[in-house]
């Protein structure tokens, strides 16, 4: 199913033929390693060099009977190479090379979805400063409370992807780690000169004390990192779909021509990206909690982890490159309804002033909780009758004995509320 939401960039990354390539390449690192250390002669290193290659039917086949994935694969290379074989795994564990390799490929990956991520943030900025001042409702427990700008709304989101391509960014150094240390870390075969020259050339870090393995700290970091970017992804979608119901219609998925939105129902226009896209998200966060459980292995190591990152490395890689992109052409293609927007704004009656009313009833020497008790009387009437609010406000007495008029049809002026978005714009663009 995960081939469904594949694109070629990534796929390629998890195909065994580039499993096996970066395990060559790790192989071959290691060798040359050796070689300038003096323990591999020349003529050896050059035949190595020329020959290493592997066929990955052949590894398949091997393996069946081997029953070990390294073994097959190294048996393969053995086969093109000759003699001079027994030069490569010189010292080595199978971690040694999984390891290794596995953080070639997670940089890869990591290193595509970095790059979705800072492409959605250029489509957040645009969309913020496009509908910068442009006045909507504002909504909490699902209430109108007081007005905003749906531009306010994508800085918002802005900024929250500016701290998930931080966070990952952090996490994808934190597994740039390769190491080439034996079966239990000791060097006993080998030496920290041959796995820093190694390493070296792999463009990867040294892990300062490895066991047979990398601890898989590292690689929760990772995940959890993707998993708190998928959270990111889920918050927006939410937005989008409430934003999208028939009855607010503030914002529209884009709908190509030729679309359909139901089996039964022609007039349908459903958020179906920002569905799918919510649920995508809760099978990334899901992943996370399976590399938090791969970290307590035992001892020096255990194999308990290796079934689950088989899975998760490339499914969860897969699954939020696909996401960033569709999320991006989602936002691209958005259809923005700023009338709607103030429609709705007119749905609550004007109620979304009561606070600046309260504010403004404080000013003039009220206490707080008598003035409260004068701004809710009339808002209740509002509610009850349907009348707006302002209109409610200039017949109540004890409004009315303590502010004028010309200063109530001030306070309902909704600009009001956008006072301050240029210094939150500034905060979050510079």
């Amino acid at each position: 199913m995960i081939e469904r939401y594949t694109r070629p960039e990534m796929g390629r990354i998890w195909t065994l033929e580039a499993r096996f390539r970066a395990w060559l390449k790790v192989e071959l690192a290691v060798c040359e390693a050796w070689h300038d250390l003096g323990v591999i002669p020349l003529d050896a290193m050059e035949t190595i060099r020329r020959k290493a290659d592997f066929d990955v039917q052949r590894v398949l086949e091997i393996e069946a009977r081997t029953r070990h994935d390294v073994i097959a694969f190294l048996s393969a290379v053995e086969e093109n190479v000759g003699p001079e074989a027994r030069y490569i795994h010189l010292g080595c564990t199978s971690s040694d090379i999984v390891d290794t390799a596995g953080a070639l490929l997670l940089v890869e990956a990591g290193t595509l979805i970095a790059r979705g991520m800072e492409h959605l943030l250029s489509i957040l900025r645009a969309l913020a400063l496009r509908w910068k001042g442009t006045l909507c409702m504002g909504r909490t427990h699902g209430m109108h409370a007081e007005p905003t700008s749906f531009g306010l709304k994508m800085a918002g989101f802005y900024a929250e992807f500016s701290r998930h391509l931080q966070r990952f960014r952090n996490a994808l150094e934190g597994v740039r780690i390769g190491k080439i240390s034996g079966a239990v870390g000791t060097y006993a075969f080998l030496s920290p000169e041959v796995e820093a020259r190694a390493c070296a050339r792999l463009g990867l870090a040294v892990d300062p004390v490895s066991t047979q393995i990398i601890q898989r700290d590292r690689h929760a970091h990772y995940f959890t990192s993707l998993a708190l970017a998928a959270g990111g992804i889920e918050r927006l979608c939410v937005e989008l779909r409430h934003l999208q119901r028939t009855e607010l219609a503030e914002v529209e998925e884009g709908f190509a021509a030729g679309q359909k939105g139901s089996s039964a129902m022609p007039h349908k226009k459903n958020p179906i990206s920002a569905e799918n896209l919510s649920g995508l998200s809760r099978l990334v966060r899901s992943y996370a909690l399976a590399a938090l459980e791969d970290m307590p292995l035992w001892h020096e190591r255990d194999i308990s982890h290796s079934s689950v990152e088989r899975i998760i490395m490339p499914d969860a890689t897969i699954i939020m490159d696909y996401a960033l992109h569709r999320l991006a052409g989602l936002l691209e293609t958005l259809r923005v309804n700023p009338q709607h927007m103030l429609r709705n704004m007119d749905h609550s009656l004007g109620l979304y002033a009561s606070q600046r009313l309260l504010t403004a009833l404080i000013g003039k020497g009220l206490a707080r909780q008598a003035a409260y008790a004068i701004v809710q009387a009339p808002a209740m009437q509002s509610w009850e009758n349907g009348r707006p609010f302002s209109e409610t406000v200039k017949k109540d007495a004890l409004v009315t004995q303590h502010i004028s008029m010309s200063e109530l049809d001030e306070l309902f002026d909704p600009a009001y509320y956008l006072q301050h978005e240029d210094a939150i714009f500034a905060r979050v663009f510079g």
